[in-house]
């Protein structure tokens, strides 16, 4: 009986703390996740898209430093573009007479 006793003492004490530990992290990680949660929502409500379009003759157009091509366009009626290096619209077509791009950042 002694045997029985200690047995389920040993076994509901290290349960009974952990359970009171459990409650105390999951109240911690609530107050970070609001924290965090309030801080990305103001820096988002904050943040703006600003873009600007630029051109350029040939088949090559960079975007200014800072910003980033999200789409081009060609003259001669070439739709075949891709953007190189992260920054630079090139049309794929042979003679192309002009080219443009989008350029977007992300402003806070």
């Amino acid at each position: 009986m002694k045997a029985a006793v200690f047995l389920l003492l040993t076994l509901l004490v290290p349960a009974y703390h952990t359970g009171a530990q459990c409650i105390i992290d999951n109240a911690v990680d609530l107050k970070v996740q609001s924290a965090i949660s309030s801080i990305v929502s103001s820096t988002l409500a904050k943040a703006k898209l600003l873009c600007q379009d630029v051109s350029a003759r040939g088949a090559l157009v960079s975007c200014p430093a800072g910003y980033k091509p999200t789409s081009c366009a060609c003259g001669m009626a070439c739709g075949s573009w891709d953007i190189r290096s992260d920054s630079t619209c090139h049309c794929q077509c042979s003679g192309i007479d002009w080219t443009s791009a989008r350029c977007c950042k992300i402003g806070l």
